[in-house]
């Protein structure tokens, strides 16, 4: 298991782990000179969405890889031995005993996504299409209808409503309906 380059492995955890691993390992590596040198990041994936509820946008971090953490390390029998070892860990992605490093393109996508969501936040959106949904604002407002389309980015829906029996899609912000019960 000799490597004199430094490589990203994928690290198994218990899904909803991955902080307290990464902390565990900071934690510990702190104390282990022999391991500073080899050991040179561990990220978390993670990605800023926005939701809408109750009229209120709030802002999340979601882990877009539930389960999993990146080591950035060179890997050698203790570097294997001191990470298999910490507390919510699985193992390794790759062989039983042989962990497996990212190809450059899987850390290039990986790692670049991480530093373009530092930039950009994502929506997410309680709607789906064909849901059902009562409007609780503006001028339609307490008429019910289905979700026909959704524009993330502008932050709106169109909801196919009945008006004088018939179908009209009207356009909406994500505020301006709710999911009926």
């Amino acid at each position: 298991m000799e490597n004199s380059v430094a490589k990203w492995y994928v690290v198994r955890t218990f899904s909803g782990h991955e902080n307290k691993v990464k902390g565990l390992i900071e934690y510990e590596l702190a104390d282990r000179e022999d391991l500073k040198d080899r050991i040179f990041d561990i990220l978390v994936p993670t990605e800023k969405v926005f939701e809408i509820k109750d009229g209120k946008k709030k802002i999340k971090t979601k882990n877009f890889f539930p389960g999993y953490i990146l080591l950035h390390a060179t890997m050698d029998n203790k570097v294997y031995d001191f990470v298999s070892n910490t507390q919510s860990v699985m193992g390794f992605l790759g062989n039983k005993n042989k962990p497996v490093p990212l190809t450059p393109d899987e850390v290039k996508r990986i790692v670049g996504k991480l530093k373009s969501d530092d930039e950009t936040e994502r929506n997410e959106t309680m709607f789906r299409a064909g849901d059902f949904v009562k409007i609780i604002d503006g001028p339609f407002k307490n008429f019910s209808g289905y979700v026909e389309e959704i524009n993330e980015e502008k932050m709106k829906i169109k909801v196919m409503v009945s008006i004088f029996g018939r179908k009209t899609p009207i356009e909406l912000d994500f505020s301006q309906a709710e999911l009926e019960k």
